[in-house]
């Protein structure tokens, strides 16, 4: 028996009724359906009696998602699919992600056209984009502490994000480097329209097999975005005397203890998009953020005489 998942926002009673119909539909045509909510992907952030609230990247998997499910439907908005990239990545699992939320800058499809795609996803009549994730790793005398899967960007800055930080930076087997600045970024080419464009770091096509550093708010004319190959792992030295925080994708958080270090590298975990098209970046671009639209007249060609 064919197996598929499905993932949904159970906060959402949209979500849920739609994630009812698609089991109840997917079961009549004789698969067998497990289902998660997507909160199983949300780390949670630490608080300062529990700074470090740790779950292995390969513990998130959900319960019956295994190398026997064909593909997951995910049900939500970006946050969704965001966590239910934690639950399926470590287990090769491709999903189809369907917008019930706003901006949806990651979904595939809406709900108004679930109708027409369901017998292509059932038949197999798909394609599989892969999007580079990254492993991020809090480390303290060279032990693990902390590590979580990210699709767009890791973020290190003080509690509350106000006054400078002191960073040392080592990528790869390059000179360490130092920054000082409100913060630090480090974005994979999918989260490079996220956080790090509205941090001034340029739009990455996904294909592109690299990460970006972006100082936050930098204390430097000479400190400004890095982009480097994503074969180099990076590390992050704060200098400071205080605390910081690092956030995950929105959704998660650690507390930085004076001492620890942050290593950030390409996970072998990659994200597995559905595509029922051909990938369209640039039009997904020009939909969701207005990138390249005409916004004067086009001169006209003159005939010479």
């Amino acid at each position: 028996m064919a197996k598929a998942g499905i993932i949904y926002n159970d906060l959402k009673p949209f979500a849920c009724r739609i994630a009812t119909e698609l089991k109840d539909k997917l079961q009549a045509c004789g698969w067998q359906v497990c289902m998660a909510t997507g909160i199983g992907g949300i780390l949670g952030y630490s608080r300062p009696g529990n700074p470090v609230c740790f779950s292995a990247i390969d513990e998130l998997v959900p319960a019956g998602f295994d190398e026997e499910v064909k593909f997951a439907i995910v049900l939500g908005g970006d946050g969704t699919v965001l966590s239910a990239c934690r639950q399926l990545a470590p287990c090769s699992i491709p999903m189809l992600t369907v917008n019930t939320g706003h901006m949806g800058f990651l979904t595939e499809t809406y709900v108004n056209q679930l109708e027409e795609v369901f017998d292509l996803l059932v038949q197999g009549e798909f394609s599989v984009e892969e999007r580079a994730t990254l492993t991020v790793q809090v480390i303290s005398d060279d032990k693990v502490l902390w590590e979580a899967l990210s699709l767009n960007e890791m973020l290190l800055h003080k509690e509350p994000l106000t006054g400078m930080c002191h960073f040392e930076i080592k990528v790869g087997e390059h000179a360490v480097v130092d920054i000082a600045a409100d913060g630090l970024l480090v974005s994979t080419p999918t989260g490079s329209t996220a956080y790090a464009l509205a941090a001034g770091g340029p739009v990455i096509a996904p294909g592109v097999p690299v990460m970006q550093l972006i100082p936050i708010c930098p204390h430097s004319l000479a400190s400004r975005a890095l982009v480097f190959a994503d074969t180099e792992p990076l590390e992050v030295f704060p200098a400071n005397q205080q605390q910081l925080v690092l956030a995950v994708d929105g959704n998660a958080g650690c507390y930085i203890a004076p001492g620890d270090r942050v290593r950030v590298l390409k996970s072998p975990y990659a994200a597995r998009f559905i595509r029922l098209g051909s990938p369209e970046f640039f039009k997904i671009l020009r939909e969701k953020l207005g990138w390249g639209l005409p916004h004067i007249a086009k001169p006209t060609s003159v005939e010479l005489p």
